[in-house]
């Protein structure tokens, strides 16, 4: 079992990644496909009139501000224009996807914050109007019933809160929950790097291999979604899988090749 995150930054390639997908599908390979769409999400919210916001929490992640109106232009990109995306280029692919967002079921189930602390000009706030949450329950009942009938499951945030709203949740930690739960054997995190660099852009500075033991050495060179992936990284390492790796989503043959060690390995 492998569980697959695409990354929703511009410059991913889907069309790759969706080939490699299929293929290993095909030759009888278990795959879960987890995706973000952080980029369509900012276009189409600046086009509505309601540009995204990030916050800094004080512990120094950067995360989206989800109001009610963004959680609405969220999942309509998430669920609807991203989420069948990938399953046309599946399908067209010879692949049975079915797409479902982990607030299908649901899937994917955690606490929605009653409130959350961020910094604006060095001042720590509190906002209590933000859909916001982490998955603390997979739901694999469902994902079984579609993977031992042929299908591929697509997911994709939100999620459910434990009252069943929904909730924004980061895809990176989203997708190692759901590796957590399936046991599988390898996370693979594609974006539109080659995986960890250590002085970014630069990417001739790749770090390709990270000890489990001493991930929490390489928290400091990660900023922006690259912490959020280490950090979903060490939640799938304790978790009890062996092997995490963050690679090229613009590569030909992505997944193969990330699980063939390009790209930074973490074991």
């Amino acid at each position: 079992m492998i569980v697959v995150k695409i990354g929703g930054s511009e410059g991913i390639d889907l069309d790759a990644v969706c080939e490699d997908v299929a293929a290993l599908v095909r030759e009888g390979t278990p795959l879960v496909l987890v995706h973000g769409g952080s980029h369509e999400t900012n276009r189409l919210a600046t086009a509505l009139g309601h540009p995204p916001q990030f916050v800094l929490s004080p512990s120094g992640h950067t995360s989206r501000r989800t109001d009610r109106r963004t959680l609405e232009i969220f999942e309509m990109v998430y669920c609807g224009l991203v989420n069948k995306g990938v399953v046309e280029r599946l399908q067209q692919q010879g692949v049975r996807a079915v797409g479902l967002s982990g607030l299908d079921g649901p899937i994917w189930q955690g606490p929605r914050k009653a409130a959350i602390r961020v910094v604006e000009d060095g001042k720590t706030r509190v906002l209590h109007d933000d859909y916001t949450g982490v998955v603390e329950i997979v739901n694999t009942e469902i994902l079984d019933l579609l993977l031992s009938r042929g299908y591929l499951p697509v997911l994709t945030p939100p999620a459910a809160s434990f009252d069943g709203e929904a909730i924004n949740v980061d895809g990176d930690r989203a997708a190692a929950a759901t590796a957590v739960a399936l046991r599988a054997h390898a996370l693979v995190l594609l974006s539109n790097v080659p995986g960890l660099l250590r002085d970014f852009p630069d990417e001739t500075s790749l770090v390709p291999r990270i000890a489990r033991d001493a991930l929490e050495d390489y928290m400091g060179l990660a900023g922006g979604r690259m912490r959020k992936k280490l950090l979903g990284a060490r939640e799938a390492l304790d978790g009890g899988l062996q092997r995490v790796v963050m690679g090229d989503g613009r590569a030909h043959e992505p997944v193969r090749r990330a699980l063939a060690g390009a790209g930074t390995v973490i074991d």
